[in-house]
């Protein structure tokens, strides 16, 4: 074993029963579970469970995965308890265009191609755009500067890759075009907050999208922030046009792979007939 393997083995297994027992308590308490309720999803019993979360006892393989799986915990998080409790780590990270991801690869390829004459992307955990649709395209030449997508994507990310996020929100973006801004930033943004608790890579997305000038500081109370109907929709305004879409997230069933697990295709419907017919003849 090299040394930075070795490294890794030694943080794993230091503590693992204090570490993992800490794990579990915060994320337990975190999703609103009393210790009988999770006890009973996970199908142990709750004096097994407390002996768990106060490190008395060590959690098998098996138990780790048992619990996460009650959970719901995203697949880079299950790792993160694997290694916490002493094990290696189960879910590999494939990049998307490896040939064991083909499968994968064409199934996004054809999502993004049914869906047109609209709009849909596939975005990461931190809504990088990984791959858009046509329709995606002909709809940014509306308000890319010149008609150029490309220029409108590097005027919001510079030299990061697009992204759908910062696009949104960001004062050169689609930001001046979205009609109900007031009604749909808080609800984003509560997203975006819920999100980036599992993932690094969206927490950081969110503190630059924060920061832009004019997004108001109330936004970041994502508690106060209550749903007034049952989807959400975006309102933009293109001139003497108004387009408005709903959005759909399509996601893999059955991950078993941290990349696949993280991507998700964001596809927007048009949400009035105006829509349906200018998305058809654009």
């Amino acid at each position: 074993m090299n040394k930075s393997a070795t490294a890794v083995a030694d943080a794993a297994t230091a503590h693992p029963a204090a570490d993992f027992a800490a794990l579990l308590r915060e994320r337990r308490r975190g999703q609103g579970y009393s210790q009988m309720a999770l006890a009973g999803d996970a199908g142990l019993s709750q004096r097994h469970l407390s002996f768990l979360e106060s490190a008395k006892a060590r959690p098998s393989r098996a138990m780790v995965l048992q619990l996460a799986e009650a959970l719901a915990l995203p697949l880079r998080e299950r790792n993160r308890w694997l290694i916490a409790a002493g094990f290696a780590p189960l879910f590999a990270e494939r990049p998307l265009h490896s040939p064991d991801m083909a499968p994968v690869q064409q199934a996004l390829t054809l999502l993004l191609k049914q869906q047109e004459p609209y709009p849909a992307a596939v975005v990461d955990a931190g809504w990088n755009v990984l791959q858009a649709n046509a329709a995606t395209q002909r709809l940014l030449r509306l308000i890319a500067p010149g008609g150029d997508p490309a220029a409108l994507w590097r005027r919001v990310c510079g030299e990061a890759p697009p992204n759908l996020m910062k696009l949104t929100f960001h004062p050169e973006g689609l930001r001046p075009f979205i009609k109900n801004l007031d009604e749909l930033g808080p609800g984003l943004i509560t997203r975006a907050i819920r999100e980036a608790r599992e993932s690094p890579a969206a927490a950081e997305v969110l503190e630059t999208v924060l920061a832009y000038p004019g997004i108001p500081p109330r936004w970041r109370l994502a508690e106060l922030w209550t749903p007034l109907a049952p989807v959400l929709p975006t309102r933009l305004g293109l001139g003497e046009v108004s387009l408005s879409f709903i959005t759909m997230l399509c996601s893999f069933g059955t991950p078993l792979d941290l990349t696949a697990d993280n991507l998700r295709v964001e596809c927007l419907f048009p949400a009035d007939a105006f829509t349906d017919r200018f998305l058809r003849q654009a």
